[in-house]
């Protein structure tokens, strides 16, 4: 049976310097996973990579497994081995399946149930898919964990406040300006940080914002939302000054913004402070940006004390949370017990047509030769008796080995549920 095992670089041990350095652009998932897929002891593969995280999710039949998860992610970004094993997490088992249900239900999250990464999971899940990188048991976990997600959603209030890195980035505005109403907001990418980051400026009494995009049409469609105007990053140069609050998030692999550009814009802006949130990973304007006066540059790191302040309501959420997914976890462990039934069954069945045929062929060839029928149908009988009887009893005591125990779940939780970081 297929062990699984969940690899993790993430915000709890990471700091965002380290993260971008083993994030995955969209460009680069395919090859990572095929890459990985040729592993013989692999035998299904997800790769999830967002701001706060990189993980590998994997069904294996690997006795070492954490090293050559390591080894990949380390040599595919050019990261020495010894030099990322400190910000390593690493789950298998019970342990895994906890940690994929804290995930996707945002209790793992920088900003504690924030409902965006549940949609970034299933992105996730539904691209290994599209690469035939899922094998049966890989599948059904992602699906317990939406599962698992959903009704964490429905029977708590975990994620009823507007908790996100974008409204974090919103909220840290207002602390910088008391008047959103007055500035202008530079919002540069499409994706679904700089939409939701759009909608609470908005809601804040921002009316003059800008999107940037690299390609002008893309920038106009979320633009036109908000009665706003729209420019591709050719001419960022060009706009940049204009702009209070300038709200990053893109997929580029190198700065967008360099510092020599904003001291430029400074200058232009006759050193009225500028307010810069990079949401990138990895990041999309330099850090030695945060050296010049005048500039508050944050990353999505330093939004967890904007995160921390609504808080309190939320882990007592939480702790109700973490018992419905030990609950739900119950029922897909004892699927997974099954697994081993499942394939004696399908193989039990397959040999017990092959001797079958073969008992049967003996049998008609002795008809044809002119012995008794009834000395032949008595001999296939029990010829067929004894060879299934036999496979029988080896399959099931092979059925009994390397299965999942429900109860060791619950005590790994309980031990493990007052060291998860929100």
């Amino acid at each position: 049976m297929s062990n699984i095992a969940i690899l993790s670089v993430n915000h709890q041990l990471a700091p965002v310097a380290i993260r971008e350095r083993v994030a995955f652009a969209k460009s680069e998932l395919a090859p990572a996973i095929s890459s990985l897929m040729l592993f013989k002891e692999i035998t299904g593969c997800v790769i999830f990579s967002t701001c706060n995280r990189s993980e590998i999710y994997v069904t294996h039949n690997s006795k070492n497994i954490r090293t050559v998860l390591t080894k990949f992610l380390a040599t595919s970004h050019d990261f020495e081995y010894d030099s990322l094993l400190q910000y390593i997490s690493f789950y298998e088992d019970n342990d895994a399946i906890n940690h994929i249900c804290n995930v996707a239900c945002g209790i793992d999250s920088l900003v504690l149930g924030e409902p965006q990464i549940f949609g970034q999971l299933k992105d996730a899940y539904q691209f290994s898919k599209t690469q035939n990188a899922l094998d049966k048991i890989l599948e059904k976990l992602f699906q317990h964990a939406f599962k698992t997600a959903k009704k964490v959603r429905t029977d708590t209030n975990l994620g009823s406040s507007p908790v996100s890195v974008a409204y974090c980035a919103v909220k840290l505005s207002e602390k910088i300006f008391t008047d959103l109403s007055t500035q202008t907001a530079l919002l540069i990418g499409t994706g679904e940080m700089i939409e939701l980051s759009a909608k609470h400026l908005s809601k804040r009494g921002v009316k003059s914002m800008i999107f940037a995009n690299r390609t002008l049409e893309n920038a106009q469609s979320i633009a036109n939302m908000y009665d706003a105007e729209a420019i591709t990053l050719k001419s960022l140069s060009e706009h940049l000054y204009r702009a209070d609050i300038v709200i990053s998030s893109t997929a580029a692999p190198i700065p967008i913004i360099g510092k020599g550009l904003i001291e430029t814009v400074l200058i232009h802006r006759k050193h009225q402070p500028m307010l810069l949130i990079d949401l990138a990973i990895p990041r999309d304007i330099e850090p030695e940006a945060n050296q010049l006066e005048d500039v508050f540059l944050y990353t999505v790191d330093d939004l967890q004390q904007v995160a921390d302040s609504n808080l309190e309501e939320r882990i007592k959420e939480k702790d109700i949370a973490q018992k419905i997914i030990q609950n739900q976890s119950l029922d897909f462990i004892n699927w997974l017990n099954n697994v081993p039934n499942e394939e004696v069954i399908k193989n039990y069945r397959s040999q017990a047509n092959l001797i079958k045929d073969e008992l049967l062929q003996i049998a008609l060839r002795k008809l044809e030769s002119g012995s008794n029928p009834d000395l032949v149908v008595e001999e296939l009988a029990d010829k067929l008796t004894n060879k299934l009887l036999h496979k029988t009893f080896q399959d099931i005591k092979k059925s009994k080995n390397n299965q999942l125990e429900p109860s060791k779940f619950k005590d790994k939780d309980k031990k493990k549920s007052s060291n998860i970081s929100s």
